[in-house]
This record gives structure tokens, sequence and C-alpha cells, in this order.
């Protein structure tokens, strides 16, 4: 090796070693909400507790290779150019030596093997007796909920969005399946990933100990948005959920501001081919110069047929979620005064005032393939995958925010 030679490497060595320890002093979990070594649940732990004592295991092999290597590069190293002319002596045929690397990395891969199996099956078990029965479906680029309130088999009792609202203390089995493409659902602080395949079910059991927001999003590529294909689960006390459970189940009531009945007609002639609002009543179905607030005739929606999916976001109770757009974007503002009012932030006028996200609600219903990538196109066809551009006069887009602001 020349002088040059050696004065670069001995640059270049330290340089590195200096920018591993930076970026490694750089991690922290205080800003990582996706980190799944922090588990925040039974299953996140027993996750952790198999995968620590393997990368404590890879960590020492590693370092014994990379000093191994270094000390071999260095004692044997040229030194001056007539050292290269020079072949060094060659050694064949170590048997104990050969045996030693096949059968102690064997060793190792056995027992984490062994180890894994157990994982395995201790993350299989049925979830316990009293578990609440979750559908989680996945399309293009959002996630649906559909909880199995009464335990009769059918999960049709409570249909939401983005947001998956479940109590502390017990356990939610998770049916996992998907309307269009291979997606995967990951909330990495209460379970490993689990994907959603068309045609199939897959179970997975979360449990969470502590009330607060787990940040999870789609692993599985599927296509423009996947990136943006984000999981909220929010964590309540036992009886906020029941409380919750109560509201998601009222009806809705017809909006008695103007702005409100307004956006109400536009959401009925303009939203419904896609969206729904259960129990929403029909405001053309009242007589002569009655307000359409009198409406009582149950709105008929027409087959949902203009979208790949063949489903859009059920927005009944559209205010009691803190995202929308497939959890892309803060329906709550996302401020420690706003945060602190939890999944009940739109339960009073004052909430809503102080937290709502109007400027990017606004935004989204103004052109929202401009706010999220999507294959909407010109116009809604069986083809679309997203909402497209309406057109919405800025007068149409503050009568709609009305309306929604009554979805609660």
């Amino acid at each position: 090796m020349t002088g040059r030679a050696r004065s670069t490497t001995a640059r270049v060595i330290p340089l590195a070693v200096g920018a591993v320890l930076f970026l490694a002093s750089c991690a922290s979990g205080d800003n990582a909400p996706q980190d799944s070594l922090q588990p925040e649940s039974p299953q996140a732990r027993t996750i952790y507790n198999l995968i620590m004592p393997v990368f404590a295991v890879a960590g020492i092999v590693f370092f014994l290779v990379l000093f191994g290597a270094i000390y071999v590069g260095w004692r044997f190293r040229a030194k001056d150019d007539e050292d290269f002319a020079e072949f060094p002596e060659q050694v064949h045929g170590n048997f104990k030596l050969e045996i030693g690397w096949t059968i102690l990395p064997a060793l190792v891969l056995g027992v984490v093997g062994i180890f894994t199996v157990i994982t395995i099956f201790d993350l299989a078990k049925k979830p316990a007796d009293d578990a609440i029965t979750v559908e989680v479906i996945g399309q293009q680029w959002w996630w649906e909920y559909r909880y199995d309130i009464d335990n009769d088999g059918v999960a049709d009792e409570i249909i939401t969005a983005n947001d998956m609202v479940v109590p502390t203390g017990r356990d939610i089995a998770l049916k996992i399946q998907s309307r269009d493409v291979i997606h995967s659902w990951w909330a990495p602080r209460l379970h490993g990933k689990k994907d959603a395949v068309p045609g199939r079910i897959h179970p997975l059991t979360i449990h969470t100990d502590e009330t607060g927001e787990y940040i999870g999003q789609c692993t599985e590529f599927c296509g423009l948005s996947h990136a943006e294909m984000r999981i909220k689960v929010v964590s309540v006390t036992p009886e906020e959920f029941d409380a919750w459970v109560e509201a998601q189940m009222a009806p809705v009531v017809n909006p008695q501001d103007e702005a409100a009945i307004q956006g109400w007609s536009t959401f009925a002639s303009t939203c419904t081919s896609c969206h729904h609002v259960r129990g929403m009543t029909d405001p053309a179905s009242v007589d002569g110069d009655a307000s359409p607030s009198t409406a009582t005739a149950e709105f008929d929606y027409p087959d949902l047929i203009n979208q790949v999916a063949g489903a859009a976001p059920d927005l009944t109770h559209f205010m009691s979620r803190s995202t929308f757009a497939g959890a892309m974007f803060d329906l709550r503002k996302d401020t420690d005064e706003c945060n602190a009012l939890g999944h009940t932030w739109a339960s009073t006028e004052e909430g809503i005032e102080k937290c709502l996200n109007r400027t990017d609600l606004e935004a989204w219903l103004r052109n929202a393939p401009e706010m999220k990538a999507m294959y909407a196109g010109e116009s809604m066809t069986p083809e679309s995958r997203g909402m497209p551009n309406f057109n919405l006069s800025e007068d149409q887009i503050d009568q709609l925010v009305a309306y929604l602001i009554t979805l609660k």
C-alpha cells in the first residue's frame, strides 16, 4: 500500500465511524410514532422480546466479522510497494475450523428458529371471548372499520373510516381484508403487520393497555398514494368507548341552519353517488314551501359503481373523527390544546371553532386530486380511484362544510 493510499484510508475510517456515531446519537423515539421498538401492547412486547435478543446476536456476529476483517486487512497489509510482488502463504484444509464455522451458525439459527416458532404460536392465540370484532377493509387509499357490536357475526352496527376507536384492557379481533389490491395493516406499537388480500380474511388481535393514539400505515405498495394510506388507532377508556358507541349508533339529525341545509342539498345531489350518511333523509322529498329540515323520507342511494373498490368513506358522524382523506390530513388541528380534547373534540361549538382544520377541509373539497395523488379522472367512472375535482363554487364549499359540521 502506498503512502498516499494509507493516508486516504486513515482519513476516511475516522470520518465513517464519526458519521455512524452521529447518526446513532440523532435517533430518538420522542418523534417516532411508528417505532416498533417502543411496544405498547402485549402482542408488540412479545415481538420485541424476540427481536431484541436476535438483534443482539446479530450485532455480536457483525462486529466479530467487521473487526476480524479489519484485523486481517491491517495485520497482513503490504508494507511497501515491493510487498505487492510477494504471494502470501496459503492455508488450506483446516478441518476443525471448517466444522466450527458450520456448526456454530447452525446452532445459533436453530435456537432463533425455536423461539421464533414459539412466538408465532403465541401471537396466533384466539382472542378472549369478550373481544370486539372489527372488520378492517383496505382500498385505495384509505381504511374502513366495521364493528360487530352485538356479536351476531355481521359487522354493520358502526361503519367508520380512518380512525379506529377501541377500549383499553380488551382484545380487539380484527378481520383484515381488501376490496381492490393487496394492502397491509400495521400499527407498529400494537402488533406486526398483516396483509389485506382481496377474497381472503386475515385475523389479527390487538390489545391496548393505555389510552392514546397509535399511528401506522399501509406497508404493502398499493399504488399512487400508498405512502398516504395511514392508520390511527384511538384507545379510550371502556366508559368512553361505550359513550362513543352510543353516539355512533344514534341517528343523524337534519340540519337546521340555512347554510347547512344548502350544503345538505349539494351533498345529496353531488356526493351520494359514492358517500353515504346512514339514516340521512332526502332534502328534496318535502312538499311545497316546507323546509328541507322537516324531511322524513329516507334518502334512496344509487348503487355505487363509480369506484374500482366499490366503496367510499361512510361519512356518518364524520366530525367524531380526527382525520380525513385516508388519515392524510388532520380534521382536528394538531395542537396540544386540540389533541387534549381527544375524540370528542367536536362535541361543542367551542371545540369546532378552535380545532376544526377548515383550511385543509375546504382545500380538499375545492380540488381533491391536487391535495392527494389519485387516479380519479376528469369525472367519476367505474375506473375511478379517488375523488375528482367537482368544480364546486366557494359558496358550495362553505355550505358543504357547514353541513359536515352537523355530522357529529
